[in-house]
This record gives structure tokens, C-alpha cells and sequence, in this order.
């Protein structure tokens, strides 16, 4: 007797298998995977990587992972997925772009039973990891370029004050792409300062970014004992008086007056010493004299009491003067 039934296409079809893209961030230390990722690697048929330096591969072969050194093409990778195999591609830094185009052809061509694609994250950047690219990068130009390698923290002291100058100025033009790019100028002078205390002369005097932001986490803990203690802070307030008698405590200071900086602005200096004067319960007369000096002075000191910076203030006024003085010339305001 002749079986004429013949087999569906379903039955006919090959499982086509899988191809897993498995991406890392070079921003997170290797052998730090997702617990999806190393599920996928131990199921895995073949893991295959081109890269016998793939940072890795010493954890893939500690944790019992099989990997081939191979670059196989779009062709041979779907080849070795027949019959429902799974392979997961470990690529380089760079990634793998002839491998990725390669296949998007064959899935476009429609001629070819392609296995399904997945590209999986084996780890992610977490918030701030840029940070590590720019210490990278900062590291490199200062050890290459003939300009940078040769700046010294007073050579660069003036730029910092440009720069955040320029940062004042673009969050009061209140433009958005400005301010990030001011912000980056700024946090550039940071890292560079840091890069150069590396090389201190006095290894015990040299500190890098990491003992900066170290000591600015600890800082911020312990001025903040409302957010990371038990003590109680309602206002904006209570967190200055919080604040000022941290500060007082760590810099032993025997002054309010003690690390005002006297090279600011004027009005800033003046608002800077009635506002600690006045938090420090210091009760002391604004000094009285002759002149233009001493009307600011009291000027600043009633704007500070009041809330109000007189500096910021200032500048406000004066950017409306800029600005009439341009209209009565006839000129354009700046930035039309």
C-alpha cells in the first residue's frame, strides 16, 4: 500500500536556530553581566568572539564558556544556526559592522530562512559612566599634546574664571544648548586641574579625580545629615543652618568671615559677608563713610537680607542697559 500523504510544511521547515549579538559597555568592569546574559552564554551552542583579547573572555572561560576564536560571515553564521542552534557573537569595542550589514542583507533579500536576531545588552552604563571616557580622554591629551602637557594650575587659573563667567551668562540668556556646552567647559577645568595634581612632584601632595569626587561624596554626606542622618531639616533654611555649622566644625574656622574669598566681585563680597555676619548671629553695624563705596555696600546688604543676590541683580539691570543702548544705536540685540 502506497502512502500518498506528504509532509506538511511545517514539519518540512528546519528550525532556523538563533543568533544572539551579545554587546558589553567598556564603561562597566568585564565579567559584570546581566543575568539574562549568562543564561543565554551557558545555553548557548557556540559562542564565537574575533577578538582573542576581548576583555571578556578570561571571565566567559572561568565561568566554563567554550569560545571560538572566529569572524565567520553573514553566510557561515546562519549556516551554523541550522537545525535550531543558538550563537551568541561576543563583538569588539568597535562592534562589527560587516557582520551586522551582512545580515541585513540576507534578511532583505528574502531568499535565505534567517534565524531569529537578537541583539542582547550583557551590560549597561550607568548614570555618569561618560565621566569615565572624558578622565580617558583628558588623560591622553595631556600626555600628547604639546599645549596641554605643558599647562600648570596658574597658567589655567584664569580660564577657569572665564568659564564660569560664560556658564553665568548662558543660564541668564536662559539658552539650553549653551548651558550644556558651558557646563562640559567648566567640568573640563575640573579634570584638567585633577589630571595635573597626578603629577606632583611630592607623591604624598599628588591626588586625582577620584580623591576629588571622593571627598566632594564625603562632603555632601555629612553637610547633609537631613538626607543621609537622623537630623530634621524643613525649610531651606534650617539645610543653611545645617551647612554653616558643619562647615564651621570641619574648618575650624575662628571667623564667620573665614573662607570668603575677597576676590570676587564687590557686590558679591559685600552680600557674602552681610549673609554669614547675619546667619552667625553676628551683630554688627554696616560700617558708615564718605563715598559710592559705602552706599553699595548698604545696597548689597539689604538685597542679601532680603533674598535677593545683588550681583545677579546687577547684571540683570545692566543687560537691560546693554540692551537700550543697542536699540538707540539702532543695532541688533545680540544673538538676532
Amino acid at each position: 500500500m502506497t502512502d500518498h500523504s506528504e509532509p506538511t510544511d511545517a514539519a518540512a521547515a528546519e528550525p532556523t536556530g538563533r543568533i544572539v549579538l551579545l554587546t558589553t559597555s567598556h564603561r562597566v568592569a568585564p565579567g559584570v553581566l546581566s543575568w539574562p546574559a549568562w543564561q543565554t552564554l551557558h545555553a548557548a551552542d557556540r559562542v564565537l568572539c574575533a577578538d582573542p583579547g576581548h576583555p571578556q573572555l578570561p571571565y566567559l572561560r572561568e565561568a566554563g564558556i567554550e569560545v571560538a576564536f572566529e569572524s565567520p560571515d553573514a553566510h557561515a553564521l546562519v549556516e551554523a544556526c541550522a537545525g535550531g542552534r543558538t550563537v551568541v557573537v561576543l563583538p569588539g569595542g568597535e562592534g562589527d559592522q560587516r557582520l551586522t550589514d551582512g545580515l541585513a542583507r540576507l534578511a532583505g533579500s528574502g531568499r535565505v530562512s534567517m534565524p531569529d536576531l537578537e541583539l542582547l545588552p550583557g551590560s549597561y552604563d550607568l548614570p555618569g559612566a561618560r565621566l569615565l571616557d572624558l578622565v580617558q580622554v583628558m588623560d591622553r591629551v595631556r600626555r600628547e599634546c604639546p599645549w596641554t602637557s605643558r599647562q600648570t594650575h596658574r597658567g589655567l587659573a584664569k580660564y577657569a574664571i572665564e568659564e564660569a563667567y560664560e556658564l553665568v551668562e548662558a543660564i541668564e540668556d536662559g539658552d539650553r544648548e549653551e548651558l550644556r556646552e558651558e557646563l562640559g567647559d567648566v567640568l573640563l577645568q575640573v579634570v584638567f586641574h585633577a589630571r595635573i595634581a597626578e603629577e606632583h612632584e611630592d607623591p604624598d601632595e599628588a591626588f586625582s579625580i577620584d580623591d576629588v569626587a571622593g571627598a566632594l561624596v564625603t562632603k555632601l554626606i555629612h553637610r547633609h545629615p537631613h538626607v543621609f542622618g537622623d537630623a530634621e531639616a524643613e525649610t531651606p533654611e534650617d539645610v543653611s543652618a545645617h551647612w554653616q555649622r558643619t562647615k564651621a566644625v570641619e574648618k575650624r574656622r575662628e571667623s564667620v568671615t573665614d573662607g570668603i574669598p575677597v576676590g570676587q566681585p564687590g557686590l558679591a563680597l559685600a552680600a557674602k559677608l552681610a549673609g554669614r555676619a547675619r546667619t552667625g548671629g553676628v551683630a554688627v553695624e554696616l560700617p558708615r563713610g564718605e563715598g559710592i563705596g559705602y552706599e553699595l555696600l548698604e545696597l548689597a546688604a539689604r538685597a542679601e537680607a532680603e533674598g535677593t543676590d545683588p550681583e545677579t541683580a546687577l547684571r540683570a539691570a545692566a543687560r537691560a542697559y546693554r540692551d537700550a543702548i543697542r536699540a538707540a544705536e539702532g543695532v541688533a540685540e545680540p544673538g538676532e
